[in-house]
Order: C-alpha cells, then sequence, then structure tokens
C-alpha cells in the first residue's frame, strides 16, 4: 500500500524522467500496467501501453515539452494537480506541420492511485488553446 507522499514522489519523479524526454521510464513509473483513463487522447488506448503511445506522439511534436505542475492536492490515494504543458511544434501534432511555435497550455490531471502507481486517470488540456496557438 502506499501512501500521500510516495503517490506524489512517484508523480514528481514520473514528470521528471518525462520532462527530461526519457517517456517509457516516466511511463514504467506512473502508470499501471492496467491503468484506465477515462480523458484518452482519440487515438489514445487504455493501460500503459495507451499512455506511452500518447507520450512518444507528444515528444515528436513537441520534442522540448516541459509539464510544469503549478498546484497540487493530494489524500491518501488520490493526486490532483494543475499544469503548465510547454514546447515547441517541431513535428506534426494533430495534422498540423512543424510551425516552430512555441506553446504553453494549462491543464488539470486527477490520479488514483494503487501500489504506488495510477490506476485511473481523469483529466483535461486546453486543447482549443494549444491549437489556436499553432494555427495563429
Amino acid at each position: 500500500m502506499s501512501t500521500r507522499d510516495d503517490n506524489i514522489a512517484t508523480q514528481e519523479k514520473a514528470a521528471e524522467r518525462l520532462n527530461a524526454g526519457d517517456v517509457d521510464a516516466g511511463v514504467d513509473i506512473m502508470f499501471a500496467p492496467d491503468a484506465v483513463d477515462h480523458d484518452p487522447a482519440p487515438f489514445q488506448e487504455q493501460g500503459r501501453e495507451g499512455y506511452r503511445r500518447f507520450f512518444h506522439y507528444l515528444v515528436g511534436a513537441f520534442p522540448d515539452f516541459t509539464i510544469t505542475p503549478q498546484r497540487m492536492v493530494a489524500d491518501d490515494d488520490t493526486v490532483a494537480f494543475a499544469y503548465t504543458l510547454t514546447g515547441t511544434h517541431q513535428g506534426e501534432f494533430e495534422g498540423l506541420a512543424a510551425t516552430g511555435r512555441r506553446i504553453e497550455v494549462r491543464g488539470l490531471q486527477l490520479g488514483r492511485f494503487e501500489n504506488g502507481q495510477i490506476v485511473e486517470r481523469w483529466g483535461a488540456t486546453d486543447m482549443a488553446g494549444l491549437l489556436s496557438q499553432l494555427q495563429a
């Protein structure tokens, strides 16, 4: 059984790996193999492999992406945080060829943890804001 502090540490360690471009390590740290995403990307299948595919896609489009937590709240089995996602559009994203534009968007995530990994996730990123920055 993991504690509130364990879950926060997992979230922070995984974000550190993802921000460093080590998608596989970040995903393996954070998500249980059968994790359920209640708000997946359109192409994202369920489970750890779905998250792996999503983050590889994100790195392909924004190789320098960074997720910066702005506010985090946690209890024994849940970590919720507001974040800012930044990066430079250097690869295809949502059908848009690379523009070289910098993006900065906000999002929210709520993760339910078991045994130190996310088993359920709910979340949203300001996709309309992101796409408007790429199409400006």
